[in-house]
């Protein structure tokens, strides 16, 4: 008989499988309905603004209220999923995104709509630790960068989905009232295609073996995706639970959640505030505006994410492992802010269509080939199966607090400062990105355990055990 290993032992050696790919589509599939849900708004929010006569304060609220709702949905699921397990919840958030999207697009008035958009942000902020977290701990350690990225890469096909709709709809002449409703209501389909394969999702094996002390039971389920582990021995396991107090008080992940949510907070200030703004920045930079200037502006700013975000999603998940995780995050933060430092810099870029386009794209790409993936993945790899899904849970609610400020702020900087002022303002913050992703270990290639230091709880549990119940 071969010799025994441990469960985190066998997932981290286990081949990838059928099993893996349903999850990746699962999991994936929330990401698809995030990034139609947070990027259509920036389309539909400038129709409604003429129906309702909303003032830029108001369409600002309407950019952001999403944002600032994720903020609460992260850190409360996140913590969540670490007291009652990844399974008891995961499904659950997408069934809020369903129900916010329906009523969003049913909303009567600026506050009901308001109020919608804010429930649909609860579950987009939920889905980033479940997702991240229930991905990375079936991973193993050779290729968790790869399955994670994949999970996050859905984002990209998501985005294109909404600019796709919108220039349909802008396209097809319908009436606009109708068609912001159309936008933010097909946001509900592929939520709503998921939730019974969430439900059905298993649990954990490293939580249900380290965190609700049945070693046993995840010992047993490891057939449906270890193939080739032999001899599996849940004697090995031992309790490595951590209350939120203990978790908090820890130096090394409190200097962890510096480097995960720092560098989440100040990406998603520039890359959200660029992003759910572009067709303010595009129209701005083709001078003129009306209908038919929006229409172009969406498209372009289709083939700009088509050409040059998307192959950086895919690039990174596939290259992450070989690269290193911490690595590309700063070779993507470095060039991302070069780029928006030579739009601020290059004398009347922004008055030149296809400069502008080309060092958009150009911060687009490093921004998907960097910090848009590798942050996601990140903090859901540096923290102990107790805390995992509480640390990532913070750090997401945390950047998305940044996105919150950063859609809501950048109009403003444009206004004052133009696109160039306000891109500067998007370098110094890759800069600072850049900076607080040095006190970060290098995950690539290391096990959730080691790179946590996980097991060092084990004997700090023995002499005194830790509740959960925080």
């Amino acid at each position: 008989m071969s010799p025994s290993v441990s469960i985190s032992e066998a997932l981290d050696n286990a081949p990838i499988s059928r099993f893996h790919t349903r999850s990746i589509f699962t999991a994936g599939m929330g990401f698809f309905t995030d990034a139609y849900d947070l990027f259509i708004i920036g389309t539909a929010s400038t129709l409604i603004a003429k129906q309702w006569g909303l003032t830029s304060s108001q369409v600002g609220w309407i950019n952001s209220i999403t944002l600032l709702a994720a903020f609460l949905g992260a850190i409360v699921f996140g913590r969540i999923s670490d007291v009652l397990g990844r399974k008891r919840t995961y499904g659950l958030e997408a069934a809020i995104m369903v129900v916010g999207a329906i009523l969003s697009a049913f909303a009567p008035s600026f506050i009901w709509l308001l109020a919608f958009r804010f429930i649909l942000g609860v579950g987009v902020g939920g889905d980033y630790p479940m997702s991240a977290v229930l991905m990375g701990e079936f991973a193993n350690t050779k290729s968790r960068g790869k399955l994670v990225g994949l999970v996050f890469a859905m984002q990209a096909l998501g985005t294109i989905a909404g600019y796709v709709v919108a220039l349909a709809l802008l396209s097809a002449k319908i009436n606009p009232d109708i068609a912001w409703r159309i936008m933010l209501g097909l946001g509900a389909i592929p939520a709503a295609a998921v939730i019974y394969m969430r439900r059905q999702m298993p649990e954990s094996p490293r939580f249900l073996a380290r965190v609700a002390g049945r070693a046993s039971e995840a010992a047993a389920s490891m057939a449906v995706y270890s193939d080739g582990v032999i001899n599996i021995s849940a004697a090995q396991e031992k309790s490595t639970k951590m209350s939120l107090q203990q978790f908090l008080s820890t130096p090394r992940y409190l200097l962890y959640l510096l480097g995960t949510a720092g560098a989440w907070f100040v990406f998603d200030y520039a890359y959200y505030g660029n992003s759910i703004s572009a067709p303010l920045i595009v129209t701005s930079v083709l001078g003129s505006s009306g209908s038919k200037v929006l229409t172009e502006a969406i498209a372009l700013q289709l083939i700009v994410f088509t050409v040059a975000a998307v192959p950086g999603y895919y690039l990174a998940a596939f290259f992450m492992d070989r690269i290193g995780h911490k690595r590309l995050q700063l070779i993507g933060f470095l060039f991302m802010g070069l780029a928006f430092l030579l739009i601020g810099v290059i004398p009347n870029v922004t008055t030149l269509v296809l400069p502008f386009l080309l060092l958009f794209g150009l911060s687009y790409f490093f921004a998907e080939f960097g910090p848009n993936s590798t942050t996601f993945v990140l903090a859901g790899e540096v923290y102990p199966t107790g805390a995992r899904s509480t640390g990532h849970g913070i750090s997401a609610g945390v950047a998305k607090l940044g996105a919150f400020l950063g859609v809501f702020i950048f109009p403003t900087l444009k206004t004052h400062l133009g696109v160039a002022g306000a891109l500067e303002f998007s370098f110094g913050m890759s800069v600072l990105g850049f900076l607080v992703t040095l006190v970060l270990p290098e995950p690539a290639g290391r096990s959730l355990d080691d790179i946590s230091h996980e097991l060092d709880l084990v004997e700090s549990n023995h002499r005194e055990p830790v509740s959960i119940a925080n």
